[in-house]
């Protein structure tokens, strides 16, 4: 007889067992997230050699697009389909899913390295397999949480998701140095290098993941997927499009197609809202927000990685186009540098990520995420109050500091929000926490170039005229070039380009010293050192906001049970998933208490006798 369409379904029997299995879902989990993110930031530092490799002028006004959407249409894709892709984990099967996520990932990154295409043809070759591998992303982001939440006891967690985070904040990192060291060598290594590690983790994944949770049989919501599709894809390339110029204006918020994007976004999210509260299986469990720790841990998540998305983009520009050029460095070997001289933000993050996932699992989650919060918004504080020309070994204690806050909140968050989802439910509510970090991402990019670009309009303009003037440039020529958008300028110190040897060209022979001084390692950082602080300042405020809010709302996550410092008791369906993984046995080998069954909290192994699950608290 067929199971109705809501009725859970228990995985299939595992093929091996033992206590070993969580270990191998971590291991395989983390090399899939370790590998998303160092593909998705080695293409930061690798940019110029990218443009360079298919013969196009990345600072061109015509080709801004071509070099936002290779930024930020990976991260788009994955916010999109990551809540999608968890639901039909949730149905389907996370591991399988999940597999295909790392197939198509590796896929992807062999057809980014082939392309014999040049210019737009080049670009939009790679733009189209870069989005395309952020549906492989999105499936390994969407599905790995879940698999680990299966696997591990609820008093592992923490732990099991620390280490998963380290990867994904260590990958971002890694990923910048990697594309420095490759990208001069040969630009497709960058897509080349994660191949043999795809091939080997798809074939592991295939082999040696299983389901061990909670499978739900449902009705796909097309008309929710369709809508939540639409209304955050219009929302997140309106932000794309709302930092370039438009007009007169040095930003494109006012340009009408921008405001329809948002706008019109807004409005489909909203009858996307209506249809989650009416239809049977909707996409967004908008049940779980009831979930006061599901709720108040997302808020947390998602003001955090709004305070530090934008970060990364922040601190190269500030590296690449002032710092680094101060003390020596050529403009061309700024990004490999840049990335070098931020380990210690990712040294930071090691440390603390699986440390406090630990501790958390022991003594609650609640006071490291506040506390990561708090040191995180203090690092802001300390950074801004930096000179543009600082000492390094401040610079990198503070850097340091923000690693530390990161990792402090990242792990012990991830494990309470997921721990609060009941079993079923775990793909989908991975798949919602992630759409909002991803999400968050994007946005985070554009508020933060926003608030730099107004920053540098009001003053960047004037010193670059007078500097300009200065050194022989014609009067007419400096004022063209000195209203020129700021977003070039920083899209300029950010690919490691000498912004005005792009700029002035031919014209540069014609100068009082063939314009050795406007081409210095020094004139640019100078002109732009002081317009840049000013809004740096502002980008920082803005982060530091947003963490003391997350602080708030972290506070808000839990009840903890002073006595034993222990959280509240899971569901059942929660335990039948966390004692499946702990024991190796899939949720339908257990015995599940009868009705006429005392309640002890605790779940038998057939055979055993004796109770494997945690004892009535």
């Amino acid at each position: 007889m067929s199971l109705p369409d809501q009725a859970p379904v228990a995985a299939s029997p595992p093929l091996e067992r033992g206590s070993h299995y969580k270990w191998i879902a971590l291991s395989n989990t983390t090399l899939g997230v370790l590998m998303v993110m160092i593909n998705q930031s080695i293409v930061l530092i690798a940019l110029p050699d990218i443009f360079r490799g298919i013969h196009l002028n990345p600072l061109d006004p015509s080709n801004t697009s071509y070099l936002l959407w290779m930024l930020m249409g990976f991260m788009v894709v994955t916010a999109v389909l990551v809540v999608t892709f968890g639901r039909l984990g949730d149905m389907f099967g996370r591991v399988r899913m999940y597999n295909m996520g790392f197939a198509v990932f590796t896929l992807c990154s062999i057809l980014l390295s082939v392309t014999w295409l040049h210019g737009s043809a080049g670009a939009l070759w790679l733009i189209g397999w870069r989005i395309v591998q952020g549906i492989g992303g999105a499936l390994l982001f969407a599905n790995s949480t879940a698999i680990l939440t299966d696997a591990f006891p609820v008093e592992q967690r923490g732990t099991a998701l620390g280490i998963n985070s380290l990867a994904a904040i260590a990958g971002s990192f890694l990923g910048l140095v990697l594309g420095g060291v490759l990208a001069p060598i040969d630009w497709k290594m960058i897509f080349l290098v994660s191949v043999p590690f795809g091939v080997f983790g798809t074939v592991w994944a295939y082999l040696k993941l299983r389901d061990t949770g909670v499978r739900q049989r449902a009705r796909m919501d097309w008309w929710g997927n369709v809508t939540f599709a639409v209304g955050l894809i219009s929302i997140l390339v309106g932000i794309t499009y709302g930092i370039q110029p438009y007009g007169s204006s040095t930003m494109g918020w006012g340009n009408p197609w921008v405001l329809t994007a948002l706008i019109g976004g807004a409005v489909v999210l909203a009858v996307f809202v209506r249809i989650e509260t009416v239809v049977a299986d909707p996409l967004f469990r908008l049940s779980l927000f009831r979930l006061r720790a599901f709720t108040a841990g997302n808020i947390a998540s998602l003001l955090t990685a709004l305070g530090r998305g934008g970060l990364q983009f922040m601190l190269i520009i500030w590296l690449q186009g002032i710092w680094l050029p101060l003390h020596g460095y050529s403009f061309e070997r700024t990004p490999l540098w840049a990335g070098i001289y931020m380990i210690p933000l990712t040294i930071g993050f090691l440390f603390s990520a699986p440390a406090s996932g630990w501790l958390s699992d022991r003594f609650g989650a609640r006071i490291f995420t506040v506390v990561g919060t708090l040191v995180t918004a203090g690092s802001f504080l300390a950074l801004m109050t930096l000179p543009t020309d600082f000492n390094y070994w401040l610079f990198a204690l503070l850097l340091l500091v923000n690693g530390l806050g990161s990792g402090l909140f990242a792990s012990p968050n991830r494990a309470e929000i997921m721990n609060s989802v009941p079993a079923e439910s775990r793909g989908a509510g991975a798949g919602m926490t992630a759409t909002f970090q991803n999400s968050a991402m994007v946005l985070s990019i554009g508020i933060f170039f926003s608030l730099m670009i107004a920053g540098l309009s009001h003053t960047l303009p004037g010193a670059m005229h007078d500097g300009l003037v200065q050194q022989g440039v014609p009067e007419g020529q400096a004022q063209q070039i000195s209203h020129l958008p700021p977003i070039g300028v920083l899209f300029a110190a950010f690919l490691g380009y000498n912004p005005f040897q792009q700029l002035l060209g031919g014209h540069l022979a014609g100068l009082p010293d063939g314009g050795a001084t406007l081409t210095s390692k020094e004139f640019f950082p100078h002109l732009i050192s002081a317009p840049f602080h000013r809004g740096l300042v502002v980008a920082f405020w803005f982060a530091v906001v947003a963490c003391l809010i997350a602080a708030i709302s972290s506070l808000l996550t839990e009840r903890v049970d002073r006595r034993r410092r222990v959280k509240a008791p899971e569901s059942l369906g929660s335990e039948l998933a966390a004692v499946s993984g702990e024991a190796g046995l899939a949720p339908s080998e257990l015995v599940v208490p009868s009705e006429d069954t005392p309640a002890t909290g605790a779940v038998e192994a057939p055979g055993s006798g004796t109770p494997t699950g945690r004892q009535p608290r």
